[in-house]
């Protein structure tokens, strides 16, 4: 793994960073460790008898002394000043089952004399599970005056001091969803949701290889730098294939940014005006194992690049064919993707499969993110196969099928002179397709914004399954 030069953080010497131990995330920022005492002297709190811990259960100060009151969970530090908080760490680490908490907060009061059945938690975080207990028993109880969970109940209830224990660090950045559908007190506030089908971060996806995506990301990157946009494209292929068809090596990639901790601004590079490239080489594949350790793990590059894509107009992200963790955290960063699709049978196939993934990132990682476009690639109008390619695509997909990227022996031989197709052969038909597609997508978040646009009128889940072309029945 490629190292970083950094400082202790505890003795302020200056070192290259090689192993996992030597940095830790802490505070939303890293501490890096030039040694294994520096490391155990952070976990002691500095130096000997200065009380700088802070219980994660309770927030008390105090000095560890103790094996048991320093533990890892999902690979990061905490602390804890006694057996009852630490126990209380460890079952947050390992979740509470809404079961049990609707169970606990519907279940009748114990009669007079018997003992209570319900179960106890710890001081530390019970306001928190006694507020999504409320939260869960407030459909069930709504319409009875001064009942627990009510808002007569809540107004009456006198304000308990908050001692709800600080967020894990994983879980930062993720959307908090409302337990109660029908009223009730929401955890906190769900920021304002893009318009759907207005591309401004766009995955360009599809599960099957050879179908141009590395040449259709850079294409469209460039393109939408071309007309005056900021664009930062992020590879997020462990090819690498992204940087080598710009001309551009890099020292500090992806990777740094996922594993290390380094500065998105620090790690990506102008390769052409108006256009910044986040690249990515062979360790990108070491980040698969990292991000499979971590809690939210789909949401670790949303977390990373959040901040920083919010200084672009645009976002582009190269992914990789497959379904990898990776792809799905580009797809959880990403509002829209754009599928190139090869005018052949089996790039048809692949597109149900993709249609599959964005379904499942809207359900279960409740992320909305929609196919924005299906484009073809390497059309050849003389061939049978490429038109009724173009023809299935559509008919299933409408106005979201692209004009099709014609075929152009000037596309494969750009990347080797490290050039883009505008750059290479300006002016080719190739170079037009790719213009009118960048041209589209400019136009479509323009319209978009006033609700207008055709990605946002359709639902992805609603196309016919009775158009022609077997390869998209039943996608």
């Amino acid at each position: 793994m490629g190292g970083i030069s950094e400082t202790c953080s505890v003795c302020g010497t200056g070192f290259e960073v090689q192993f996992r131990y030597q940095m830790e995330e802490k505070d939303g920022g890293f501490s890096f460790f030039c040694s294994q005492k520096c490391l155990e002297k952070s976990q002691l709190g500095g130096e000997a008898g200065a009380a700088l811990a802070t219980c994660d259960a309770c927030a008390k100060r105090f000095t560890p002394d103790l094996v048991s009151q320093v533990l890892y969970v999902a690979g990061r530090r905490h602390y804890a000043c006694s057996l009852g908080c630490r126990t209380q760490l460890v079952r947050e680490a390992k979740g509470v089952r809404l079961g049990d908490i609707a169970a606990a907060a519907v279940a009748p009061a114990p009669a007079e004399g018997l003992p209570s059945t319900r179960r106890e938690v710890p001081a530390a975080g019970g306001a928190r599970v006694a507020a999504e207990a409320s939260e869960l028993a407030a459909p069930e109880r709504a319409g009875r005056p001064g009942a627990p969970g009510t808002a007569a109940a809540m107004a009456a209830a006198p304000v308990a001091p908050a001692v709800r224990p600080a967020e894990p660090r994983g879980q930062q950045g993720a959307v908090a969803v409302p337990l109660s559908p029908a009223g009730g007190a929401k955890r906190a506030a769900q920021p304002p949701q893009r318009p759907t089908g207005v591309p401004r971060c766009l995955a360009v996806f599809n599960h099957k290889g050879g179908t141009g995506k590395t040449t259709t990301a850079v294409s469209v990157a460039a393109g939408l730098a071309a007309r005056g946009k900021r664009v930062l494209l992020v590879d997020t292929d462990a090819q690498g294939n992204v940087s080598v068809s710009l001309g551009a090596g890099a020292e500090r990639s992806l990777y740094h940014v996922l594993v290390m901790g380094l500065r998105v601004a620090d790690a990506i590079k102008t390769v052409r005006p108006n256009l910044d490239l986040l690249p990515s080489n062979e360790t990108l594949a070491a980040a698969e194992l990292y991000l499979a350790g971590r809690q939210n793990r789909d949401r670790v590059l949303s977390d990373r690049l959040s901040a920083a894509a919010a200084d672009y107009d645009y976002v582009v992200l190269d992914c990789s064919p497959s379904l990898s963790l990776m792809n799905q955290n580009a797809l959880v960063l990403a509002d829209s993707v754009l599928v190139p699709v090869a005018c052949d049978y089996l790039s048809l196939v692949g597109v149900r499969q993709v249609i599959k993934t964005v379904k499942n990132v809207n359900a279960l990682l409740h992320h909305p993110v929609q196919i924005w476009g299906v484009l073809p690639t390497f059309f050849d109008g003389r061939a049978k196969i490429a038109r009724e390619a173009v023809s299935t695509m559509t008919q299933h997909f409408g106005e979201r099928c692209l004009p099709p990227i014609r075929q152009a022996i000037k596309v494969k031989e750009a990347p080797a002179q490290g050039q883009t197709i505008f750059e290479y052969a300006p002016g080719t038909p190739a170079a037009d397709d790719y213009l009118a597609v960048v041209d589209r997508i400019i136009e479509s978040r323009e319209r978009g914004a006033t609700g207008s646009d055709v990605g946002a009128a359709r639902d992805q889940g609603s196309w016919s399954t009775d158009r022609p072309g077997a390869a998209l029945a039943g996608a």
